[in-house]
């Protein structure tokens, strides 16, 4: 196997095989001129594959006046290109039983086809076109426009999707990653076309971007078609890759508390604090530590709140790692009446674990669990071609599903004890809550709630 360097260290018009077996290459990553990188996984024994057209653009790069840009686009790309109308796209994917859709988060957005292995040349002409290609036209922005409002609308309606929002914008204040990646009522329905036009133009460039192709592939299939594809894309042969996002995120203006009222049945509290960013060396104790915190019926939370308490029937804790922070949290939905007993709870497990770690059973539960979830996650090509894009955007390497597994039994309960003691060392764990629930000020919450924000 030739010595791995980063892909966005590799010389313009150059071929590194990344992952290999007795029967040859399976992972490979080519550089094209302009920047884009192209990497493959041959999954033998499959008859689909998945074309994914990763762009490092999300909502954190929106200025504020046009917050909503990168997932009003993502929309908008779709209603027309070049060679193809909306109908005409909708039309091809569908002769051929294929998927064809898109997702935008905060740090990127992807662009993806499955197909069976024999329509890879239709999969890849028609996220490249409409990626490449797209026209904008101001009629479609008009009725997209539409669209997206709907978007916010159902998110508002969701209790859940609300009081996710909600916590993000508390824990991360001011900072970009703070804002919602749907934008807000205003920021969409003020877009100008021409606003959008000029986000595509100047965020859509090629070091920026990384072609993901996972399934029964050849590399060299796909770079003839890529190299189609970019016939008459105008840019200079020597461009390098754009390197990862890194730093350390400036944060101001976080709040402890932050209440949405709504006349739901349910109240709804997501408790937490930042955590370590993707780039810490720490990042595989984070996902232990969160496995067994709240990952699954095991789980500390679980165990607790619902199975002997009874509090509430869905509870959990998540965890987001952006390039140069991350956020940590636990969730419940109860009854009105029981949410200071239920955030005294979650306070409480948290301040244990702050205090003790997890015990060894514990551990190789979380471990077992990540490695369990991380195998079966890659039965289908979608999420091998998911995991190869997103490595290389946010890493611009590769890490083989074995080195991964390797990393995650690494992990120690005294790193996961280390870790939650610096990580939770807060009073009960949290720096920020969030509720959505129907109250109408925020005096109105529950006492043990104030408590556990004024610990």
């Amino acid at each position: 196997m030739a010595r791995q360097i980063a892909g966005y260290e590799q010389p313009v018009g150059s071929t590194r095989t990344l992952e290999s077996t007795s029967d040859g290459p399976l992972v490979r990553r080519t550089v094209l001129p302009g920047g884009l990188r192209v990497i493959t996984e041959r999954v033998p024994g499959v008859r689909s594959a998945t074309v994914g057209l990763w762009v490092g653009v999300g909502s954190r790069d929106e200025p504020p006046a046009v917050a909503g840009a990168a997932h009003y686009l993502e929309h908008l790309l779709f209603k027309g290109t070049a060679n193809r109308d909306a109908r005409q796209i909708a039309e091809e994917i569908d002769a051929v039983g294929g998927e064809f859709n898109a997702f935008t988060a905060k740090e990127h957005t992807c662009f993806y086809a499955q197909v069976l292995d024999d329509d890879l040349p239709l999969a890849m002409d028609l996220v490249t076109d409409v990626v490449f290609r797209a026209t904008c036209a101001d009629a479609d922005v008009e009725t997209e426009r539409s669209v997206v409002l709907e978007e916010i609308s159902m998110r508002d309606d969701d209790a859940e999707d609300l009081l996710h929002e909600t916590f993000v914008g508390a824990v991360l204040g001011d900072h970009p990653l703070g804002r919602p990646v749907l934008g807000t009522e205003a920021s969409i329905a003020g877009m100008a076309p021409a606003a959008l036009r000029g986000f595509y133009r100047r965020r859509y460039t090629l070091p920026k971007m990384v072609l993901a192709v996972a399934g029964n592939v050849e590399h060299g299939q796909v770079l003839r078609l890529a190299r189609k594809a970019l016939r008459d894309k105008k840019s200079s042969s020597d461009t390098m890759p754009a390197r990862p996002r890194a730093g350390r995120a400036r944060i101001a203006g976080v709040r402890k508390l932050a209440l949405h009222t709504d006349d739901t049945e349910q109240a709804h509290v997501m408790l937490g604090l930042r955590s370590p960013s993707r780039h810490d060396g720490r990042r595989f104790a984070v996902s232990v530590l969160n496995a067994a915190l709240g990952g699954g019926m095991s789980s500390r939370l679980f165990q607790e709140v619902r199975e002997r308490r009874g509090l509430a029937y869905q509870v959990y804790s998540s965890v987001a790692s952006y390039a140069d922070t991350g956020v940590l949290s636990v969730y419940a939905g109860c009854q009105p009446d029981k949410l200071g007993e239920v955030a005294g709870v979650l306070c409480e497990v948290l301040g244990k674990v702050a205090v003790d770690g997890l015990t060894d059973a514990e551990v190789t539960r979380a471990k077992g669990q990540l490695r369990g979830q991380l195998v079966l996650g890659l039965e289908d090509t979608a999420s091998r071609m998911s995991r190869i894009g997103k490595n290389e955007l946010n890493y611009g390497g590769y890490l083989s599903v074995a080195d991964t597994v390797a990393r995650i039994d690494a992990v120690t309960a005294d790193d996961v004890r280390e870790l939650a003691a610096t990580l939770l060392r807060r009073p009960g764990g949290v720096s920020t809550a969030a509720v959505v629930g129907p109250y109408a000020h925020a005096d109105d919450l529950p006492d043990d709630l104030h408590e556990v924000i004024a610990s």
